[in-house]
Order: structure tokens, then sequence, then C-alpha cells
């Protein structure tokens, strides 16, 4: 380790630290388990309600293979591509309720699985550069995407994560078995058992704690009848892939909704960021930061292009990435390779991801509760640093109420336009929009401008 993470105690390896490969592979590994469901959830749901059910391995897998790519490119960062950090890319959440409109559209056509999904490809490619675009302008924006509003959008996005954790540590999604007292009972053993090794003052023992945690919730799985290993489905032995495979379509009506998703997935990713420099213990204001959310920005962006053309859908900056490097101590962006090539692995060797795919959803549900907990806390620790004055403390309010209220009653929206739905049945995004017009249209408070003021010329940057 060298001084970078010697100054800063919670961290066993820094952002340059290069760990030896077996610390390193250990570390990768808990990326790579605390987000491989997240990955690959999305191509199952849209492949499930398009009937896209004979594709769906290939979507799985260059889904896990492209994830891989991006990720080895945010950590290397060739060209200035990238943040140069630990960003996991993976499968957007985001995207789903417009990528599932584009596929509507053309099977209200007649179109075919394969026209279906070279609409979706179609318009998520052309969608990519509105990302690429907005990531040379972050500096500009600079008004617009404030630590006021990225503590607001990372805490939504840690409050969002954790309903889907603790639905996994229920069951999960439509369980037969959800909330019985078995499913509750491995979740707590995985979340204790994360919560008493990390608090280790032994480095091993506290970089291992993820995988130590569902290797022992995954062995009481079997145990107690949950975990009962399955034959392997007969799946080739390597995916190739191929470029536009299913064809190449556009239509403007599919376009626009996925577009501005591609705005809202630009500012959730400037606060995921944002953690991840926090956590790494590196500057959030000043050139060196605008330079690495550039860099981020326009990562995300050649990863949804790379998605687009190698029938993956759209990419993003993991947010629970963050809780992990928080939690094992681990910010070195040398780990990011190992997280690309065991990903790229798993798309390239598909089996590999059938057996991970075995792991009961409560035992994953234990893990990754307390790492979404991690991003919401993180997001509160930058709120901490904002001038909290009465006009910021109205825009938190009024983000919390507008997002967590769209959460908790996801219903809200129905009865208004699809595109509508589409576009804002999310608390990000609605959240992360009120903070932002709120806090262009209420004017600054002049005490707190003044501080301001003089903080910026004080501080060295």
């Amino acid at each position: 380790m060298n001084a970078e993470s010697e100054n800063a105690p919670d961290l066993i390896y820094g952002l340059e630290d290069r760990p030896a490969p077996v610390a390193a592979v250990f570390a990768a590994l808990q990326h790579v388990l605390a987000s491989f469901v997240g990955i690959i959830t999305p191509p199952l749901v849209i492949g499930s309600v398009l009937g896209l059910g004979a594709h769906l391995p290939y979507l799985i897998s260059m889904a896990l293979m492209v994830s891989g790519v991006g990720t080895f490119i945010q950590a290397r960062r060739p060209f200035g591509i990238g943040a140069g950090m630990i960003c996991l890319q993976g499968t957007s959440f985001a995207f789903l309720g417009a990528v599932l409109s584009a596929g509507f559209i053309v099977k209200s056509r007649g179109g075919s699985p394969e026209d279906i999904l070279a609409m979706i490809f179609g318009v998520c490619f052309f969608g990519a550069f509105v990302q690429i675009v907005l990531s040379r302008f972050i500096g500009r924006l600079q008004r617009l995407v404030t630590p006021l509003v990225t503590g607001i959008v990372i805490t939504l996005i840690g409050v969002s994560l954790i309903k889907v954790g603790v639905t996994d540590l229920g069951g999960g999604f439509n369980a037969p078995d959800f909330g019985a007292p078995r499913n509750l009972a491995l979740g707590a053993l995985v979340l204790v058992t994360i919560i008493l090794l990390n608090r280790s003052n032994r480095p091993w023992v506290r970089l291992s704690a993820i995988i130590i945690g569902l290797a022992i919730g995954s062995l009481a799985a079997w145990f107690s009848g949950k975990l009962v290993p399955q034959p392997l489905p007969e799946l080739p032995l390597i995916s190739l892939p191929i470029p536009f495979r299913f064809g190449f379509a556009f239509d403007w009506t599919a376009f626009l909704p996925v577009a501005l998703i591609y705005v809202i997935s630009t500012i959730e990713t400037v606060g995921d960021l944002t953690a991840n420099c926090m956590l790494s213990r590196k500057p959030i204001e000043g050139p060196s930061y605008v330079q690495r959310l550039k860099g981020g920005v326009l990562g995300d962006g050649v990863s949804c292009l790379l998605a687009a053309t190698f029938s993956a859908f759209p990419n993003t900056t993991f947010a629970q990435n963050n809780g992990v490097i928080q939690m094992t101590g681990v910010a070195s962006r040398h780990v990011g390779l190992y997280i690309g090539a065991i990903l790229f692995a798993l798309g390239l060797f598909p089996l590999l991801g059938a057996v991970l795919q075995q792991i009961p959803k409560p035992v994953l549900g234990g893990a990754t509760l307390v790492m979404f907990g991690s991003v919401a806390a993180a997001g509160i620790r930058i709120l901490a640093r904002a001038p909290l004055d009465r006009r910021s403390m109205l825009i938190i309010a009024a983000s919390f109420g507008v997002g967590l209220g769209i959460a908790a009653q996801p219903t809200l929206l129905h009865e208004l336009p699809k595109i509508v739905q589409n576009l804002f049945d999310s608390a990000i995004t609605c959240g992360g929009l009120t903070a932002i017009i709120l806090n262009l249209v209420l004017p600054l408070e002049q005490a707190n401008t003044a501080a301001r003021t003089g903080a910026e010329t004080s501080e060295p940057l």
C-alpha cells in the first residue's frame, strides 16, 4: 500500500494501489457477486415480457460480456474514456419502461422477435450519443449538478435499491414463499455475517466479508433445503459477440423516451461517480473532479454504444459497487480490470453464469441490503457537506417527497399517457428532476452565496 491508502484509514487499497493478484481477485469477485443478478435481470424481464425466450441465453451472455468491457474501460481509462475508478458497468433498470415501449410498438405492428430487437438496439445505439455529447459539457452543467443535487440523487438511488434488496431477502419478486421465516433467517444470517466480518481489524477478513457471507448463506440454504442444485441447462460452450446480429431499425416515437432516459442516466452517473470519488478519497470539486466526471460519463456512453452494437441493453455505472468499496475498503482501480475480465469470461462461457444463478435470492438479498444502504449513506454524507440552509432544506424536502412518494405509490401516474409513465415512473427520475428544477429557480440566500464564494476562492483546486 502507498501513502494514498495510509492517509485514508478506511481504505485497505487506495485508488492507485496495486493489490496482489489473489487479493485483487477476491475483491473483484465480491463486486461481481453484488452485481451479477442486477446485470442479468433486465434481459430476463424484457425477454419474458416481449416473448424473446429463444434469444435469452444470448442476450444474457452479451449483457455480461459488454458489462465486462465497459468496466475495464472505466478502470483503464484509455484515451481519456472512463473515470479511472472502479465503475462497474451493468444493465440499467432505468431503461426498462422505454425499452419495453419500443418493443411493444414493433409487436403491435406484427413484428417478429428479431424485428423487436432490431428496433430496440437501433434506438439505443443513437441514444448513446446523447450521453456522449453531454459528457463534453459536464463542467458547464455544474450549476445543474451541484453537491446538493448529487447528494439527493445518490440518496434516492440507495433508497430505491433497498427495496430491491428487501424483495430478494424475502425470496424474490412473486416468490410463492415470499417472507417465509426460512428466507428471512437466511438473509439475516448473511447480513449479520457481513457486518461482523467488516468490523474486523484484519484486512483479509474485511476484504472477503461479502464472499464469506454469501458462502455461509449458501451453505445454510443447502442444509435447510432452500438451495437444491439444478441440472445445468444446455448452453453453447462459447457465446461469440456478433455486431447487430438482429439487424438495425429506428423510429422517432421509440427514440424520444429512450433519449430522455439517457439524460436521466447521466445525472445518476454523476451522482454515482461523486460517491465513488468520495469513497476513494478523491476531490468532489475542482478541475480533477470535473475531468473524472467527463471521462466517467463518456465511458458510460461508449459502454452503451457497445451494448447496442453487440445486442445488450443500455448500461450504466452500478451504484451498489460503491457499497462494496465502502464495505471492503478496496478502491484500487486495478481491481476494476479484474472485474471486467471476470464478467467477460462469464459472458463468453455462459455455463459459469448459470452456476451463479443458483445462489438463492434470500442469500443475495442479505448481502445487497447492507450495500444498498451504504449507497444511501454516501448520499447523506454528501448532503451533510452542503450548506443546509432554509433553501437547501426546502429542496431536499420537496425532492424526497416527490421521489419517495412515487416509490411508495407506483400506480400514481398510471392514468396519465404511457409516455409520461415511462419517463417519470421512477423515484430517481422524479426526485432528481425536482431537485434540479428547484435548484435553478429558487434564489440563493445572500449570506450563503457570500460564504460559498469566499470558500471557493480560499480553497486550493
